[in-house]
């Protein structure tokens, strides 16, 4: 019954989706040419927030826990585990306070109305990971971006997205780099549940009805600290906290 449901129901989900993407990508283009990166931010900022929403129309109910641990006035490297790319909008959103930026594929700067733009213009970067030659100046060139503004950078250590919502072991690369170059920074460890349930059937239909959990772990600074203790311990408050 669910799965007939869902059909009609994800139609629905997609159109406003895209409606939203289409609709914002012009504003975004204004409020960054016209009015600067506070305006362009804004833009983003309430875009996250209707793509957030749209779930609702699956039945997706949306927790987002611990924002009072988060340090302010400080770097973040926001480090979640990555089960769909419903992960993105809710952290965009719920902390957009500090600003996340995102390490994300190549493939995603171009095509998507108001994705591929924000990405371009908003202070992410884009790798190739298959060239680390390009990669890792551009993850270390973000690090020294939240080290000189105080902002965040998002980084998902499995690489990919875990179907079944049982995690990936972490890839210690580009968390390596974020950490040299922005050594004044705070780790912010985020447990991701429920995600992948969004897709379980793929991308259509959507399942119906998920519990997305978001949980910020006790952040901690990595100065003075050795990088695998670090890794390790990021790894570790991670995945204790994802319940599925």
């Amino acid at each position: 019954m669910e799965k007939i449901l869902s059909y009609p129901l994800t139609i629905i989900f997609y159109l406003v989706f895209l409606l939203l993407l289409v609709i914002f990508h012009p504003i975004q283009w204004l409020c960054l040419n016209v009015f600067g990166y506070q305006a362009h931010k804004k833009s983003v900022d309430i875009l996250n927030a209707g793509l957030t929403r749209c779930l609702h129309i699956l039945g997706t109910t949306i927790a987002f826990n611990g924002m009072e641990k988060v340090p302010v006035g400080v770097p973040l490297i926001i480090v979640a585990n990555h089960q769909s790319m419903y992960d993105i909008p809710p952290i965009i959103w719920f902390m957009r306070k500090v600003h996340p930026k995102f390490i994300s594929k190549k493939e995603l700067g171009k095509g998507i109305p108001s994705v591929s733009y924000n990405l371009r213009h908003g202070g992410s970067v884009l790798i190739d990971r298959k060239d680390s030659r390009q990669a890792l100046p551009a993850i270390k060139s973000l690090a020294e971006y939240i080290e000189k503004y105080n902002r965040s950078a998002v980084i998902f250590p499995e690489g990919t997205r875990s179907r079944d919502g049982i995690p990936k072991k972490f890839s210690e690369n580009g968390l390596k780099i974020l950490c040299k170059n922005a050594p004044s920074a705070y780790i912010v460890p985020i447990s991701i549940s429920n995600s992948w349930k969004i897709v379980r059937f793929g991308q259509y239909p959507l399942g119906l009805g998920s519990r997305l959990t978001f949980t910020i772990q006790e952040p901690f600074a990595i100065k003075n600290i050795p990088f695998e203790e670090v890794i390790t311990r990021t790894e570790n408050a991670v995945i204790q906290g994802i319940k599925n």
